[in-house]
């Protein structure tokens, strides 16, 4: 769905290069997370993905399509793209028109559009506010409409910046639920987060940015259990990483969990010898 092939980028008539050289491809139906420190060129990459910015070296093909061949119309078909700050994507003057606005442009029928509107913003849990002009609300009720202004397209690839900005922790935990439903239902994602929790209860992949070039590109549980790399990055494992990180003496008392629920399991199975030495 995504195969990224030596690719650079640069801004302008500056010489420093905020890509250099990635090569990656992600398939169909992956759930992946993009993660590394602020200017690592996460957001940079993303915007590769829908021909927002175009490579000054190598190739982005989403789906079979040449991003530097193709326009941000062509790509929107197959990409659906959730920027990090949803004001920098909402402009309708209503909740309604705003979700519908993609629909209308595939120049679907009035009541495909409705019936595309009303179930994204029933997904996002805005079906109150339809009739609202979305820059009036909050933030986190703004990122919900960008959000379902995307379901509405019905895209392959769902394509994340942040998704939960704005969101309490429940708030942000439903977004999560619904993209993890999105994906079981086929659909490609690639998110970009600060938030460890988030990657290790939900993403399968993990890719790392540091300095524009990919750094780890590995399972969860892979990346998560090679903190040494991800200093470099200035990011830390999850927290129930990090806890069973700190009994690697005992090779044996631990695997590699990364949420409550697997230590916790992981506890219970321990022999009476071992959880003697976990409880000391």
């Amino acid at each position: 769905m995504i195969k990224v092939v030596d690719l650079h980028f640069k801004y302008g008539n500056i010489d420093l290069e905020v890509l250099r050289g990635l090569s990656f491809s992600v398939e169909k139906g992956e759930f992946v997370a993009l993660i590394g420190q602020n200017g690592a060129g996460k957001t940079t990459l993303l915007k590769q993905f829908n021909a927002l910015l175009q490579p000054t070296g190598g190739t982005v093909q989403i789906a079979g399509l040449d991003t530097a061949r193709s326009t941000t119309g062509e790509l929107a078909r197959k990409v659906g793209f959730l920027f990090q700050n949803p004001d920098h994507q909402i402009f309708m003057p209503t909740v309604f028109k705003e979700i519908g606005f993609g629909p209308k442009n595939l120049h679907l029928s009035k009541a495909e559009i409705d019936a595309r509107v009303e179930e994204a913003a029933e997904a996002v849990g805005l079906t109150a506010y339809l009739g609202h002009n979305p820059l009036l609300l909050s933030k986190g009720q703004r990122q919900r409409v960008a959000f379902a202004s995307v379901l509405s397209m019905k895209p392959e690839i769902l394509v994340l910046d942040e998704p939960t900005t704005g969101q309490d922790y429940q708030e942000g935990i439903e977004i999560m639920e619904m993209v993890q439903k999105l994906n079981e239902l086929g659909h490609t994602i690639v998110f970009v987060t600060h938030d460890m929790e988030l990657v290790a209860t939900y993403a399968k992949r993990v890719i790392v940015l540091s300095g524009g070039r990919v750094l780890l590109d590995d399972s969860c549980r892979n990346v998560f259990y090679h903190p040494e790399i991800l200093r470099q990055t200035n990011l830390f494992p999850p927290q129930i990483a990090r806890l069973a990180q700190m009994f690697a003496q005992q090779p044996s008392l631990f695997g590699r969990p990364l949420t409550v629920e697997e230590i916790y399991q992981e506890i219970l199975n321990l022999p009476e010898s071992a959880s003697h030495v976990c409880c000391s």
